[in-house]
């Protein structure tokens, strides 16, 4: 599985910003497919996530402002998953990286250390 970020950038404070991860892989569809971020400082923490099946679970510390999701395509070996990021705060800045999961297990898919695969990162900036 190969995942690649895009759509990092440079926010106002109660600004939004779309992150896109586009994951390739035969199997990609059967991941959970996530996002974490790590400030700098700071160790990395889990944001938010979506099971295979369509579940969705987020931090506490991001609940109802962003919005996870999956856009399935015809091709079964491509996945993109979207991080909409609304109402951001300057507490937000940190680079995002997105990762997947061969799991369905609600707390280990949450788990920086369990997940399969990583993305590059994408840097994320909410000025005050």
């Amino acid at each position: 599985v190969q995942l690649v970020e895009s759509g990092g950038g440079l926010a106002q404070t109660g600004g939004s910003l779309r992150l896109s991860c586009a994951a390739s892989g035969r199997t990609v569809r059967s991941y959970a497919i996530g996002w974490f971020r790590q400030a700098p400082g700071k160790e990395r923490e889990f944001v938010a996530t979506s099971t295979r099946s369509g579940d969705t679970y987020y931090a506490d510390s991001v609940k109802g402002r962003f919005t996870i999701s999956r856009d399935n395509s015809r091709d079964n070996a491509k996945n993109t998953a979207y991080l909409q990021m609304d109402s951001l705060k300057p507490e937000d800045t940190a680079a995002y990286y997105c990762a997947a999961i061969y799991s369905s297990h609600i707390a280990t898919i949450q788990l920086s250390s369990k997940q399969d695969y990583w993305g590059q990162g994408t840097l994320v900036t909410v000025s005050s």
